[in-house]
């Protein structure tokens, strides 16, 4: 397996730290995000397979000053790799250094203009009038002889530095973000005049490492593929198949919570695939162990862990030995998996494990991709373009796009009015113009009037955001008749429903699943 160039995010909690991470990977450098607090023999682990060419201090929420705030290990400083750091990744090299950091007399968020005073390595290309995006209240005040400063804004005087001799680097705005208009040239700089990388991270040669990695791990042994039809798991198959053959067995596990008419489409799809496709309809079982219960998080946790319960009866039947998954870096995330990340919900996949799994092991091929890169992969590796563009489903589907308890009569509301919405959504054309689109059905009912009597009927909700990687997202911005027209269309066709309302918040505050 070829090691490829590599750069290091260190995570210190802020929301754009896997922003860093895509940046980085888009100049065709592969990254890697990993808590703040990894040790040094942590970091010499990951260099048995990673090329380490420089490290990235993110920001985060925290102040310096706090007692508890994260700190970094003064011996990164002396690794010899050039390290750079951003926002509170800029005040704590400051403050470990020996510089002066103070809280600023003006906080500073939004758009700022650096004035460069001197460019160095990784401001060049930078001119003055250039926009910065920054969002702080403290402040680099001063820094040792043996720094230069490289840019100031009205209330930073230190707004970006480097070390003369060292390649040590800081800048207090935010290069990753689209609003800072010279924040590819800072990457560029960073990445390929300062830390020499090369651009080795190519979707084909991630696959290629995977298909072998897959091989040597799995050796002659039985594997299952935790099938659901979306693009995750369908690239993770393919990618097994290639490495394992027929070794590999593809479960769909129907748990009843699947839009309308979907295992059938799905097994349609996949009958026609190069592995053995095990269709196990399980929707009774799945309903009845969810059944009253209206927590979100305990509806994911149930629904993984019977998953993983049909995997492993299925296992025993087959005699497989390893469970892959299409598990991909946003589950990870937001299931707080990383030291640094808070919980924002449990993935079936990743927070609804249960503790004891009756399997050698799980293999997760995609684990470290965005789901961008994976729609990549599954192109250039011949997936139909039916399954590349499929818009994301949460693998308990419905159960956590319906709010409070589940069951059969509420789950045919949604699908019903969800179909309504996707029908119209593709007909118009826009189903490749948004990442996610669907309907949610609320808790209660709410009265109405239809036929001139008074309905007390159920509410549905509907979702459109546009999105790259689903880290953040934006609301889709429907037509006014076409939403008139779903609206019409839900009350009318399913007549259980009373009102209709469209959903118009960003990721974040907002997640993109209601639960």
């Amino acid at each position: 397996m070829r090691i490829m160039d590599t750069v290091i995010v260190l995570n210190f909690g802020g929301q754009y730290a896997h922003l860093i991470g895509r940046r980085i990977r888009e100049k065709n450098v592969y990254s890697k995000v990993v808590p703040c607090n990894i040790s040094l023999e942590k970091l010499k682990e990951i260099e048995k397979n990673h090329n380490i060419k420089g490290i990235v201090l993110s920001g985060g929420p925290s102040s310096v000053f706090e007692e508890n705030a994260p700190k970094i290990n003064k011996e990164l400083l002396d690794y010899g790799i050039p390290i750079l750091g951003i926002c509170y990744g800029h005040q704590l090299i400051a403050k470990t250094i020996g510089g002066k950091v103070t809280s600023a007399k003006t906080e500073e968020y939004g758009i700022i203009v650096p004035k460069i005073k001197k460019k160095g390595e990784l401001l060049k290309d930078v001119e003055d009038g250039d926009k910065g995006w920054t969002s702080h209240g403290d402040a680099v005040k001063r820094l040792p002889s043996d720094f230069k400063v490289l840019a100031s804004t009205d209330n930073c005087p230190v707004a970006a530095f480097e070390h003369r001799q060292k390649d040590i680097y800081g800048i207090q705005w935010h290069p990753e973000v689209t609003h800072t208009e010279h924040g590819d040239k800072i990457f560029k700089n960073f990445l390929f005049d300062i830390c020499n990388c090369n651009k080795d991270w190519k979707m084909d040669d991630f696959a290629e490492n995977k298909i072998e990695q897959i091989k040597e791990e799995v050796g002659e042994s039985n594997c299952l593929i935790a099938m659901s039809g979306g693009i995750d798991s369908s690239t993770s198959a393919l990618l097994a198949s290639k490495a394992i053959g027929k070794q590999l067995k593809a479960v769909f596990v129907d748990h009843g919570f699947m839009r309308k008419n979907e295992p059938e489409k799905i097994s349609e799809i996949f009958d026609n695939f190069e592995m053995d496709f095990i269709f196990r309809e399980e929707r009774d079982r799945f309903l009845k162990k969810i059944k009253g219960v209206t927590d979100p998080e305990k509806k994911r946790k149930i629904i993984g862990e019977e998953f993983i319960r049909v995997f492993e009866e299925v296992a025993e039947e087959y005699d497989a030995e390893y469970l892959i998954q299409g598990t991909i870096y946003p589950d990870w995330i937001e299931s707080g998996s990383e030291d640094q990340s808070d919980l924002i919900k449990s993935h079936h996949n990743v927070g609804g494990l249960p503790s004891k799994l009756d399997f050698e092991g799980i293999i997760e091929p995609l684990r470290d991709l965005y789901k961008d890169e994976v729609r990549d992969i599954a192109s250039k590796q011949g997936l139909p373009e039916n399954i590349v563009h499929r818009q994301p489903f949460p693998g308990p589907g419905l159960a956590v796009r319906m709010i409070g308890d589940i069951t059969r009569e509420k789950l045919k509301i949604l699908k019903d009015a969800d179909l309504i919405f996707t029908e119209e959504i593709e007909d118009a054309g826009l189903d490749r113009e948004y990442w996610q689109y669907f309907a949610v059905l609320m808790e209660g009912q709410t009265t109405g009037v239809k036929g001139d009597s008074r309905d007390y009927g159920n509410t549905i909700a509907l979702r459109a955001v546009k999105s790259k990687e689903a880290m953040t997202a934006s609301f889709g911005k429907i037509p006014y008749d076409l939403l008139e027209k779903i609206s019409t269309r839900i009350t009318n066709e399913v007549p259980e429903v009373t009102r209709v309302v469209y959903d118009i918040t960003h990721k974040p505050p907002a997640t993109i699943e209601w639960e």
